[in-house]
């Protein structure tokens, strides 16, 4: 089912601001039994990024009462919020009165290999890099022709993700998920301050790295810190925690911190049980 402005459609304005322009933002959740995974922190990410670009936040009971419409009965899938400026005439210019878009649909569960979460994936270094821009920073917002032209650089066969970096050849993210490494017994993520998307999941893992004794540090990450790290690993809302077993051709353990986060994740229900 998906809902547009809390009525059953399939279609937008052809003027709307999020098609035209990619003026808006989007959350994707796991969904399991009907009820969306992490509701609260995805709320207010969406809220914050409302807020940084100036675009009035639809009320969380109102998202909650459609998304509760559109998940009934899906045991386990995938629900996507998006929230536009709107539709509005030809230009840029915000307008005066600003009637938000809300579009609220599901998805099937993506066929995510069991074997990822347990033995790793491999990944590559994309060559399309990620705009420097503070002010768009940390946000999901609609604007997502970076990682689709960096996507579309790999067989989806070999690898299960791309890495990407910014102009200054730092490691921002994945094309999809944020990016952990351990390196001399410390857990790094890269630091996100001028690209990239501040994930849900990766929230969860920096609040609960300290539980298991490991301390935390968000830093600028070059290509050789990741060739020096004792482990690496991906996460996402969708897929929870992936450990990486290659770069590049360069091999890695599977290390312990990643299955013990994710096991720690799972059983506090912030990734769903099934892969």
């Amino acid at each position: 089912m998906t809902l547009v402005n809390g009525i059953e459609a399939d279609a937008v304005s052809v003027q709307d601001r999020g098609l035209s322009y990619g003026d808006g933002l989007f959350e994707t959740l796991a969904v399991a039994d009907g009820l969306p995974i992490a509701w609260e922190p995805h709320i207010s990410r969406l809220r914050n990024g409302c807020q940084r670009l100036r675009i009035p936040c639809p009320a969380e009971a109102l998202l909650r009462a459609e998304a509760t419409r559109v998940c009934a009965g899906l045991t386990l899938g995938v629900l996507k919020i998006i929230v536009t400026r709107g539709a509005n005439g030809r230009g840029y210019r915000i307008p005066e009165v600003v009637n938000p878009t809300r579009i609220l649909t599901t998805y099937p569960w993506p066929a995510f290999p069991g074997s990822r979460a347990r033995e790793g994936v491999l990944v590559t270094v994309c060559q399309t890099r990620l705009s420097a821009n503070p002010r768009l920073a940390g946000i999901k917002h609609l604007n997502r022709l970076e990682q689709v032209l960096a996507r579309s650089e790999w067989d989806s066969h070999h690898y299960a993700e791309g890495l990407m970096l910014d102009a200054a050849d730092r490691v921002v993210e994945g094309t999809m998920s944020n990016l952990f490494l351990v390196m001399d017994g410390q857990l790094v993520t890269p630091d996100l301050a001028d690209a990239g998307v501040a994930g849900i999941m990766r929230g969860l893992v920096l609040a609960e790295a300290p539980a298991l004794d490991m301390s935390v540090r968000v830093a600028s990450v070059s290509l050789e810190d990741l060739r020096r790290a004792e482990e690496l690993f991906l996460c996402n809302s969708l897929f929870g925690v992936w450990p990486i077993k290659g770069l590049d051709g360069q091999a890695y353990r599977v290390g312990p911190l990643a299955l013990r986060l994710r096991q720690r994740l799972l059983a506090q229900g912030c990734i769903a049980a099934q892969e």
